[in-house]
């Protein structure tokens, strides 16, 4: 499914920036195309969470999964993307990550931060799970992750603006990244902290 979206993907550059399907970050294009491009990213997300729902058999499997699935499914499109054309150059290129509820943007190394703690937090969890842990968070944490979760988001979506030109903002918004990655760890860290288990450690 990532090469599937990677290939998506080059044919959009090449019709939104011909001739230069490696840009950075085309427009995001006119008429029926954005609306097209956020239906199928909803679609995406509903695939994805198809895979959670078949590898898990509870909410908490289902939820882990998926979140493996999509960290897994993000880094394999953009090595796709720099297999088939070229693009990523760096990690620091920027890119259009998501168009829901407007153009998002950073350079590749934020989404893969985000996917590669997605990868590493979820096995985490399920190990810690195979081994008698009972996933239970208090409302507080939850909070706490939800807020990590949306400080990220806002720094992806400040410069929308620019993004739905083609335009590259002349830096990212770092801190803010790295205030809401902190956040979100924390609240994952205090979460396990505070696992109950149902039989002792081995």
């Amino acid at each position: 499914m990532a090469f599937v979206e990677a290939a998506v993907v080059v044919y959009l550059r090449q019709i939104l920036a011909p001739g230069d399907p490696g840009v950075s970050a085309p427009q995001a294009g006119v008429g029926a195309i954005p609306v097209i491009e956020a239906f199928r990213e909803a679609a995406t997300i509903v695939m994805l969470a198809s895979v959670g729902w078949l590898a898990g058999r509870d909410f908490w499997e289902r939820f882990l999964w998926f979140s493996i699935a999509f960290g897994i499914w993000d880094i394999f499109y953009y090595l796709w993307l720099r297999v088939l054309i070229g693009w990523p150059t760096s990690l620091l290129s920027w890119d259009i990550l998501f168009l829901i509820p407007v153009p998002w943007t950073a350079p590749v190394l934020a989404p893969a931060v985000i996917s590669l703690g997605l990868i590493l937090g979820s096995l985490w969890l399920l190990r810690l799970r195979g081994q008698g842990a009972i996933l239970r968070f208090s409302p507080w944490l939850w909070a706490l992750a939800v807020a990590g979760g949306a400080i990220v988001l806002l720094s992806f979506m400040l410069d929308y603006r620019l993004a739905a030109q083609g335009q590259e903002p002349a830096s990212f918004h770092w801190v803010i990244f790295g205030v809401g990655v902190a956040v979100a760890a924390l609240a994952l860290a205090l979460g396990v902290r505070r696992l109950k288990w149902t039989t002792s450690l081995p």
